[in-house]
């Protein structure tokens, strides 16, 4: 849940059925309140394993920060978290979910654990790259958490003249040209497509929990992440919500969780 403390409190839930605008990040609305470039913090939540949160703002757009999701990880281990008496609910995928838009590809498919697979394609200097990781193996922070948004130098006037990444600099974000790199070096050698993956766990954690499941991203971005949640919410008959043992939670998820079903 968010609330904007500017605002009286105003609430918005982090669920589908808000999401307002998905350009380049993934904005909720509700009654004209606008909440943006929710997907990092969302994503950071989901990685770590808090499904439970208010998070309050006393503007629009969530900060930044270095462009990653790793100062909420910082953050959230920094305090801890608190596992409280009710049981953690999950969405348990049970049949296949596709979305398609020409080249571009996503689905959901049953599955044990959380697993995302992604294969981006973009101009050079990224090409083409692929990652996979499933997240009950709990190297969300390791091995995700840190990989930064991108951009090319060359769409900067477009997107600023569209109101978009006013606020972006090379303390936030990588910055590409035709040469490469201009603020190097990368945390990781393939970081474009692990925060595409980042990216993509923060959308998902819009169906309102964390899914039990396999994801297929190729060439997707933040309208396919969202329509694959509005499409997976519509159809009741593709999943059901499922509990975890209470004795098995704790500040991360283990590899070895199993859930079994609520009952009615």
């Amino acid at each position: 849940m968010f609330r904007r403390t500017d605002l009286d409190g105003f609430e918005i839930s982090a669920i589908g059925r808000n999401v307002a605008k998905v350009s380049y990040a993934t904005s909720l609305m509700r009654q004209g309140v606008l909440i943006s470039t929710t997907e990092h913090l969302l994503s950071a939540l989901i990685g770590y394993g808090v499904d439970n949160v208010i998070i309050e703002l006393d503007n629009l757009e969530l900060p930044i920060l270095d462009g990653s999701a790793l100062p909420y990880v910082e953050a959230f281990q920094s305090v801890g978290l608190k596992t409280q008496r009710r049981r953690r609910e999950i969405i348990r995928i049970r049949k296949t979910i596709e979305v398609h838009d020409n080249s571009k590809f996503i689905a959901v498919y049953p599955g044990e654990g959380y697993s995302v697979s992604y294969a981006i394609d973009f101009p050079a200097p990224i090409g083409k790259q692929c990652f996979q990781l499933d997240l009950n193996t709990g190297a969300y922070a390791s091995e995700l958490a840190g990989a930064r948004t991108f951009g090319f130098r060359e769409d900067e006037i477009m997107l600023r003249n569209m109101g978009l990444i006013r606020g972006a600099s090379e303390e936030n974000a990588i910055i590409l040209t035709r040469q490469g790199v201009q603020n190097g070096p990368l945390r990781f050698p393939n970081e474009f497509v692990r925060h595409k993956v980042l990216d993509l766990i923060g959308d998902l954690a819009l169906a309102g929990r964390r899914i039990q499941g396999h994801v297929v991203a190729e060439r997707a971005g933040h309208a396919m992440h969202t329509a694959l949640v509005s499409r997976l919410m519509q159809d009741r008959s593709a999943w059901e919500l499922v509990h975890l043992p209470a004795e098995t939670e704790g500040d991360s998820l283990p590899p070895h969780l199993v859930a079994t079903p609520l009952s009615a």
